[in-house]
């Protein structure tokens, strides 16, 4: 269905009718059409290029295909008795298509075997095969059609949008009459059909027209949005084009004209897109997102790339196509459903109503005369969550009168009240912001907020827009109240529910990622701007000062979980005195949490779960025993030890022994293990003293259910390649080691702690059988780690491939021991930390620690190396050629 009858005036020059007869005679129809087809689409394309009206290519594209089909048609023979049709359904029967749409036709038949003319219908469509178009192809009966229409929803729409091709007129009236009935599909019947249909597709693509990758035909705000509205109104109002909607009084001139416009950028949008990738492709992938931005006329510039420039035009359109789908399908329940239904009408005050369970303007005028009704609107849905939604001709009413939201609206203390009040509500708190946001509320209401609507970051870490992500971030700090979510984040659960203004967090969190693409340091900017809305919201200074500081610093504790050693006492008490008190650290641990969630579903895992965990437990206690009294790293191991002993002890080991062991280690150990890791190990090293090396011992770091690693404890001889080789031998395991906690005692022997992951970021199952299999073949590696296992070759994933990162290594002293810090950032890919640890053994690195950060396509790893004499690097001329080494290593693998 189209939005408007347009005429395709001058697409004969796309086709030369003559040419194909002439053509068919001498080379034969098969060439012919094929010669016929490829010239059409050659001057399509050239004249899509010159910015040819692209109604023109797409209506045009649907009028060569009938000339196609009609000459091949003729080449058979066929009853000439009127029982039999040649139709065009679906988006072509329509009168649409791009280069690469399905061509779907019908064969439809009244009281005739098929079998008697089956040569003609396989020699046809072998025919139009061979020409290379993409063929849909169905035979039916009337009887047939109807059947199946009547169960398949999509065979029924199908139907409703079709042409005759060749044939009798009066078949295809027959089966859109029976289709259309009341016995087929009722209209409310057909419209819930559909509306499922759209809710399931929406499903399938996140909810959110802000896909990192959106399908331009299937995502919300698609094509497919656009078509939805037109099959309902062709079903329920008989209308022919969506401008019929007009008459009808659901459009305004105005909004057809928008719609017209956002289904024209759509259209060209595909075009390009099918053009380009020279196949049917509706999915915006990266290199094809890239592709598009260039032929679209899209530059870099200081603030963004030419692609990001292109998706966020691209995530505006959709939203605006979305917020119309949205309004439409409103109205449409209105008067198909609800259309014979006694409306119950309840008074809220005297500018709304609720009619129907739906949020209604209780006169025209409401808005001009009381602005402020724009943000009540709001409130009221969130404190009546038995309200179903907002009436669309109160939607329109929105979207016709937020023009009026200004600098004096803005100030308005109504306003600020009303939105203060929206923060503070039990309930619906995120689900009226995004309203907000559909509606265009927010983004004028908040002029800041208004910049980052659409905008995307041309990365994989990024998976939304900034404004989807802030949205989002609110969500997770709403769920992180309920029950359901007191297992999976048991501390932000406890958190969430205990700190005494919730809107403060909610306010952090619209703001934390506000100046995105301004350039700068996008935590200073906004901390800058939440200070400007603090004080225009009548804040107290207390309360406007705790949320610039978690705007500012609200990277810090993940940066700190995932870079520093959080087993250390001095990264905790300094990690303490940035915090103050636990008041702030309660309110920064649930916006990290919140936002390491809503950012990339890949990034929260059980491993990171509990580095955050174990950093706000230990900087808690830090505080509440007080800045002035800190733990130092004598008392932490002093106690480590005791707690060790002790479980020693009930076990009936040789505590002498133990002691003897210990007395060969350095302080990091009893630093970064626990008592009960140090007393597993020291128990099993004793027992084990007599049987031969390595000693592999697997554990379950588990904190709570939904938090912990695998441990993989290797106590064995040390040697210049063990590194290498158990990093070699765990990716040959498929495992992802998160963290590495290396130990040599004084005569030689290791006691190496692997923290690990399966490949989908989670502990290894306690399968007895597979943990047997991981211990059997890392210990068949690593008697003799000389003879380490090859660098595994595995394919870099698409998406890797399109965002290769340039490797930077950089090595810097470590102030408290005797260790150079080397750290690299790269592109993730297979293999990465086998090929590090390789390098490592060519130039003799003896690795102490290591810390591994993944974060989407990046990683971010710092090791605490030495050379073979245990000793700091320091020459120059060693450490720049360890450094290109590694770049040169890493940048030419992601080739």
């Amino acid at each position: 269905m189209q939005l408007t009858a347009t005429p395709i005036n001058g697409v004969e020059r796309f086709f030369d009718q003559p040419k194909l007869h002439r053509d068919a005679e001498s080379i034969g129809a098969t060439k012919a059409l094929k010669s016929a087809l490829n010239a059409s689409t050659e001057a399509m394309h050239a004249a899509f290029v010159d910015k040819a009206d692209i109604r023109t290519l797409i209506y045009g594209r649907a009028w060569v295909i009938d000339q196609l089909l009609r000459f091949a048609w003729k080449q058979f023979d066929w009853p000439e008795d009127g029982q039999l049709s040649l139709i065009a359904v679906g988006g072509y029967g329509r009168g649409e298509l791009h280069p690469h749409s399905d061509v779907d036709i019908l064969i439809l038949m009244d009281n005739l075997d098929p079998t008697d003319f089956e040569a003609s219908i396989s020699g046809f469509l072998t025919l139009l095969w061979d020409v290379n178009l993409d063929i849909g192809s169905s035979v039916r009966t009337l009887e047939e059609c109807y059947n199946e229409a009547r169960g398949d929803i999509t065979i029924a729409t199908n139907l409703v949008e079709s042409r005759t091709l060749v044939g009798d007129e009066k078949l295809r009236e027959r089966i859109y009459e029976q289709v259309t009935s009341e016995e087929a599909w009722s209209d409310a019947g057909f419209f819930k059909a559909k509306l499922k249909e759209q809710t399931d597709r929406h499903s399938r693509t996140n909810n959110t027209e802000y896909n990192l990758e959106p399908n331009i035909k299937n995502s919300p705000g698609g094509l497919r949005d656009l078509q939805t509205i037109g099959w309902v109104a062709k079903r329920h109002f008989g209308a022919t084009y969506i401008k019929d909607l007009v008459e009808h009084g659901f459009l305004t001139d105005t909004e057809l004209e928008q719609l017209s416009r956002g289904e024209m950028y759509l259209w060209r949008a595909r075009y390009a897109l099918h053009m380009k990738s020279n196949r049917r492709e509706d999915r915006l992938l990266f290199d094809h997102q890239r592709t598009l931005a260039g032929f679209f006329g899209y530059e870099d510039n200081e603030s963004a790339l030419a692609v990001e420039q292109f998706m966020s035009q691209y995530y505006r359109i959709a939203k605006r196509m979305s917020a119309f789908n949205d309004m439409l399908l409103q109205y449409f329940d209105e008067a198909i459903l609800r259309a014979d239904v006694e409306q119950e009408v309840r008074q809220i005050n005297s500018r709304f109503v609720v009619r129907d369970d739906y949020l209604a303007a209780a006169y025209p005028t409401v808005f001009e005369h009381n602005p402020f009704a724009l943000m009540e609107l709001h409130v009221i849905m969130a404190q009546h969550p038995e309200i179903k939604g907002v009436r669309a001709s109160t939607i329109r009413l929105i979207r016709n009168h937020r023009h009026l939201i200004d600098d004096d609206f803005r100030k308005d203390i109504r306003n600020t009240s009303l939105f203060m009040e929206l923060l503070r509500s039990p309930e619906r708190v995120s689900t009226e912001l995004k309203r907000m946001n559909r509606y265009g509320i927010l983004g004028r209401y908040l002029p800041e907020f208004g910049k980052i609507v659409g905008q995307m970051q041309h990365d994989l870490f990024h998976i939304y827009t900034v404004d989807a992500h802030t949205l989002k971030v609110i969500q997770m700090m709403r769920q992180f109240r309920h029950r359901d979510y007191r297992d999976v984040f048991p501390i932000a659960h406890r958190v969430v529910n205990n700190i005494p203004k919730i809107e403060l967090l909610y306010v952090a969190g619209l703001y934390h990622d506000i100046a995105k693409g301004r350039g700068g340091d996008h935590s200073e900017l906004g901390a800058v701007d939440v200070m400007d809305f603090c004080q225009r919201h009548h804040l107290s200074k207390w309360d406007a000062e705790l949320v610039a500081w978690l705007v500012k610093s609200h990277l810090f504790m993940s940066m700190t979980a995932q870079r520093k050693d959080i087993s250390d006492p001095e990264v905790i008490n300094s990690f303490a005195k940035r915090m103050g008190d636990v008041t702030h650290l309660d309110y920064l641990y649930v916006l990290t949490v919140a936002d390491i969630n809503a950012t990339n579903n890949e990034l929260w895992n059980s491993w990171r779960a509990s580095l955050l965990r174990q950093l706000y437990t230990e900087t808690r206690r830090a505080l509440r025993r007080g800045l002035e009294n800190p733990i130092d790293r004598e008392e932490r191991i002093e106690q480590t030890q005791h707690e060790a002993l002790s479980a020693l002890e009930r076990q009936h080991i040789d505590t002498e022994r133990a002691k003897a062991l210990w007395a060969r280690l350095g302080d990091d150990y009893f630093l970064r293990e626990d008592g009960k890791a140090i007393a597993r190990h020291t128990q099993a090293i004793i027992e084990h003293s007599n049987k031969p090396l390595p000693l592999i011992m697997l554990s379950q770091n588990t904190f709570r259910a939904n938090e912990g690693a695998t441990e993989i404890f290797i106590h064995t001889e040390d040697s210049p390649n063990l590194f290498a080789a158990t990093v070699a031998a765990l990716d040959q395991l498929n495992l992802s080691v998160q963290d590495a906690r290396i130990i040599v005692t004084d005569n030689g022997y290791t006691l190496n702690t692997y923290t690990v992951l399966t490949e989908d970021n989670h502990p290894l199952s306690e399968n007895p059988d597979y943990l047997q299999s991981i211990y059997d073949y890392l210990f068949e590696q690593l008697d003799d780690p000389e003879d380490y296992p090859e660098i595994i070759q595995r394919r870099v994933p698409r998406q890797l491939k399109l965002f290769p990162m340039k490797t930077s290594a950089t090595l810097s002293s470590d102030s408290g021991v005797n260790q150079t810090v080397l750290e690299v950032f790269t592109a993730d890919r297979p293999g990465l930390l086998s090929r590090i640890g390789n390098i490592f053994s060519q130039f003799g690195i003896v690795v102490h620690k290591a810390k591994i950060a993944n974060v989407a396509e990046r990683v971010e790893d710092f090791f605490y190396i030495t050379d073979a004499d245990h000793q700091a690097l320091t020459d120059p001329d060693y450490c720049n050629r360890l450094t290109d080494a590694i770049c040169k290593e890493l940048d030419e693998h992601m080739h």
